[in-house]
């Protein structure tokens, strides 16, 4: 009976905080420059985005690592997150929020991303992309 109450708890969700302490810190790196290897290709968001791509590649591990639990380097660097503030200079509509999540969905799988981390992690993508809106696009 144990084991299989252990089984089942291993296969609840984790909340965001602990992620970090289950992946470890490598992932949230393959994460980010899988993320931006896709971003390399997608016509639509690459003109969004600095030509040269390690700084955005560091912010976003570095953000992804604090916000699933792990160290605050990315609040150290750069103050507070305010995401809606530092996206706001871009139009973001549904195909631009749709195109950002499937490059988020497609890292995921890149960097093997286990569930039932990767589901917790989806959604938050997802919500948070729907939050990013600011256009009719």
């Amino acid at each position: 009976m144990d084991g299989a109450h252990s089984h089942e708890k291993a296969q609840m969700a984790p909340h965001a905080t602990e992620i970090y302490g289950r992946l470890g810190e490598a992932v949230f790196w393959r994460i980010a420059r899988a993320f931006y290897a896709r971003i390399e290709l997608q016509s639509e968001l690459r003109p969004m985005f600095p030509r040269d791509l390690e700084e955005p590649i560091r912010n976003q591990a570095e953000f992804l690592i604090q916000y699933f639990g792990g160290p605050t380097s990315y609040s150290e660097r750069k103050g507070h997150p305010r995401l809606r503030m530092r996206h706001a200079q871009f139009a973001i509509g549904v195909r631009e929020r749709n195109a950002w999540v499937a490059c988020m969905e497609g890292a995921l799988i890149d960097a093997a991303v286990p569930e039932p981390e990767r589901a917790v992690m989806s959604k938050y993508f997802a919500d948070t992309a729907t939050f990013l809106m600011n256009a009719d696009t």
